[in-house]
């Protein structure tokens, strides 16, 4: 069963997506805050991280920066979660290390499918 990391300060868009991934398949971990995150990396081994860019305290382009230099999240593919769709809001999130980027209202197949794009494919 993939293993999904949800990084998202908004309770009920993490509450959603958790909902719908779940019923999917998938095993979905959350954190509010990006040192959540960075926490959870270690110990949850995600195969995917869904990384919402607009975070309090650092946000998730920091954050990504930050999981890119760990041994544990050099490879962990990272899509950039944000109600931003400017062509340079992609541009940052990408030269940050996310490998896609999605943009919210969250369309789930769309998003379904950059994940199944991107997981290894020993996580199916």
């Amino acid at each position: 069963m993939p293993r999904i990391l949800i990084v998202e300060d908004n309770e009920m868009n993490r509450d959603l997506l958790v909902r719908r991934l779940t019923r999917r398949g998938f095993e979905v971990t959350t954190a509010a805050l990006g040192r959540e995150a960075l926490e959870r990396l270690g110990g949850d081994r995600p195969d995917c991280i869904l990384m919402d860019l607009s975070l309090p305290e650092m946000d998730g382009l920091e954050v990504t920066r930050i999981i890119r230099t760990t041994p544990e999240g050099g490879t962990v593919p990272i899509i950039a979660l944000t109600a931003h769709a400017q062509a340079s809001d992609r541009e940052r999130a990408l030269a940050a290390g996310c490998d896609d980027f999605d943009t919210k209202p969250i369309d789930l197949d769309r998003l379904l499918e950059k994940i199944r794009a991107l997981l290894p494919a020993d996580a199916e």
